[in-house]
């Protein structure tokens, strides 16, 4: 791959900026999510670069629909193919892992984009509470199942967000059975589930050469935030930046979609996997910000125990325990 000058991406740019002059060309990459949002740009942004996309979807009818582009623009013999998953229940992701191990074809890079964010209360068909349980446990069956198929150079991005500072993962507690549920508190954890099994896979497979990271994509207005209601994105970001600027900071901005796409491909596709490996990334950059104290929005940064090994094990032995599957 040509990896051009990485120092000049940031926050505005775009996934065709990232991938300007990349020839991807008989690559096979997997995306979750691409019905909507972040997970149609990404797939759209690397067919478009010549990739062979696999782009899995719980809703095939309406994948295909918001694929259109995806396929109209894939180009020097790259396509996309759509796969029904469902990582909300642990027979589909099996099943569809075990379809993508029978045809043998290996992958160079998985982005686990799906996801849910501030549902109520609600539990997938295996019984964990939804976040946790569609962000974090679905992928980490898929990824691991399909791990034998990641050559060497290969990588992992699994999508996380700023909002695992909103909580670290709770394994005593993991699926609210205890807990007072809060659909932020909930997310929190999810998402800090996503970075933790960044590490714990990058700590597994970098010695074949196979490299895992996580990324925060910005805020962006997709389908991610059905749950809000009418109006209460925006009635969010009026909250957020009345406290910015009472701080004297500037205003928080969200992101278009190409942008919220640019980190993710920037990440598996650009940036050095010695760089990005193990590591938590936001706007087309490693985070180098690693702290428990104050962390506003506009800011960038990473909690400790989201990077922490020992969590990462900890979570990743609890996984196994959650799915009854254990992988090496």
């Amino acid at each position: 791959m040509d990896f051009h000058d990485i120092a000049t991406f940031g926050a505005a740019s775009t996934t065709d900026e990232v991938l300007a002059g990349i020839d991807l060309k008989g690559k096979r990459v997997l995306v979750t999510g691409v019905s909507a949002g972040l997970g149609v740009e990404t797939a759209r942004a690397l067919a478009a670069h010549g990739a062979h996309v696999i782009g899995a979807a719980r809703d095939l009818r309406k994948a295909e629909t918001a694929m259109a582009q995806a396929w109209s623009e894939a180009k020097n013999g790259g396509g996309v193919e759509l796969m029904a998953l469902d990582l909300a229940a642990l027979a589909s992701v099996r099943a569809g892992a075990d379809k993508l191990v029978a045809t043998g074809k290996p992958l160079d890079l998985i982005i686990t984009n799906a996801g849910v964010m501030a549902c109520p209360l609600s539990r997938t068909a295996d019984g964990f509470e939804m976040q946790f349980g569609t962000n974090h446990l679905g992928h980490f069956v898929l990824v691991n199942r399909i791990a034998a198929l990641l050559k060497p150079g290969s990588r992992v991005v699994a999508l996380s967000s700023m909002g695992h500072r909103f909580a670290n993962v709770d394994l005593d507690d993991p699926n609210f059975e205890r807990t007072a549920y809060d659909p932020w508190l909930a997310y929190g954890r999810s998402k800090t589930a996503n970075i933790l099994f960044a590490v714990a896979f990058d700590r597994r497979h970098r010695a074949r050469g196979v490299r895992a990271t996580a990324v925060h994509p910005g805020g962006i207005a997709t389908e991610l935030g059905r749950h809000l209601g009418e109006g209460g994105l925006q009635a969010r970001l009026d909250t957020l930046n009345a406290e910015l600027a009472a701080k004297g900071k500037p205003p928080f901005h969200l992101k278009s979609i190409p942008q919220g796409a640019a980190t993710s491909v920037w990440a598996g596709v650009v940036a050095s996997a010695d760089a990005v490996g193990g590591r938590y990334c936001e706007d087309c950059h490693v985070t180098t910000r690693v702290t428990d104290g104050d962390i506003d929005m506009v800011d960038g940064g990473v909690r400790p125990y989201a990077l922490d090994p020992a969590n990462a094990e900890a979570l990743w032995t609890k996984s196994e325990e959650l799915v009854g599957e254990r992988f090496s």
